[in-house]
């Protein structure tokens, strides 16, 4: 997913969390639970959202929940459908499944697709577990990139037609297909769990299907195109959700927004602003000072 448009997108939402729902799971080690999203399902509409080298990390044997991405057998039929099925997750994903179900948008964002028109588009909001426990997928921009130089995303891109009809599972299909062109990892050990309610990147006008995956069986992953991505790695929960490594950004134009300040790099914009909410919404969060602001040049 490009980041021309992040710095178009805070999380001025409606922050705080209603009173009242169920109970959350508890979450991985070292994070404090915070009050739950109020009990709300999103419209049926709102369902279908880096080491240089390659990541050493081995392939585990396939569990028996089945694959959510499959290549057809005969190319002239149609693709098999992906499944959306939170069977078998982790007990510390549930928190997250549930924000997938009960979250409204506009405690997202205040910035909410249009009734008609935008691009189409999805990113992977993938979460694994590694050395570290729980983890999250970013993607690193190339440095020599006229355009959003070293910025971090999630993987993802616009809709294809070979990916299908949005209103189905062709975001979610076009989300896996991202995934793997500019990671290298396996779609077919991704399982996705959850879609969180589709958010608008005015600047673009890019409507963006954010898709939860868990990576069921991690593969090995890479900067498939150098020229394009400098790097993808994984980041610890527990470092997002540390306080030190949380700040504010400051644009020139004045926007500010929620920062994450790990992996030697700083995360800010959509992506930020969209794990800012799963943190809040799971009730992984932690107290942090909001006062505490960062430059984009904050290397300088």
């Amino acid at each position: 997913m490009t980041r021309a448009e992040e710095d178009t997108h805070n999380r001025g939402t409606n922050r705080p969390a209603p009173p009242g729902g169920p109970r959350p799971s508890p979450p991985p080690p070292g994070i404090a639970p915070t009050a739950p999203p109020p009990p709300h399902r999103p419209p049926a509409h709102a369902t279908p959202t880096h080491a240089a080298a390659t990541h050493p990390r081995a392939a585990t044997a396939p569990t028996s929940a089945a694959p959510t991405h499959a290549a057809p057998a005969d190319p002239a039929a149609s693709p098999a459908p992906v499944v959306v099925s939170e069977e078998g997750l982790p007990e510390w994903l549930e928190p997250v499944a549930r924000t997938a179900r009960t979250v409204a948008p506009q405690q997202l964002s205040r910035f909410l697709p249009p009734e008609r028109g935008g691009r189409q588009s999805a990113v992977l909001i993938l979460f694994g577990e590694g050395d570290h426990g729980p983890e999250l997928l970013l993607m690193e921009r190339a440095g020599s990139l006229r355009s959003h130089a070293g910025q971090l995303s999630f993987p993802g891109g616009a809709l294809d037609p070979e990916d299908g009809d949005p209103e189905g599972d062709g975001l979610l299909r076009a989300a896996l297909r991202e995934a793997e062109e500019e990671t290298g990892l396996d779609p077919a050990g991704v399982q996705i769990f959850g879609v969180l309610p589709r958010l608008y990147i005015p600047v673009s006008g890019f409507v963006v299907a954010p898709v939860l995956g868990w990576w069921r069986s991690p593969s090995p992953f890479r900067a498939v195109d150098p020229a394009e991505t400098a790097r993808v790695f994984t980041v610890p929960v527990a470092d997002l959700t540390d306080p030190a490594n949380r700040a504010t950004t400051v644009h020139p134009s004045g926007h500010r927004g929620p920062a994450f300040l790990v992996e030697s790099a700083l995360v800010w914009g959509f992506t930020a602003g969209v794990i800012d909410r799963i943190l809040h919404f799971a009730g992984w969060e932690r107290p942090w000072d909001r006062d505490k602001q960062v430059p984009l040049d904050w290397r300088s």
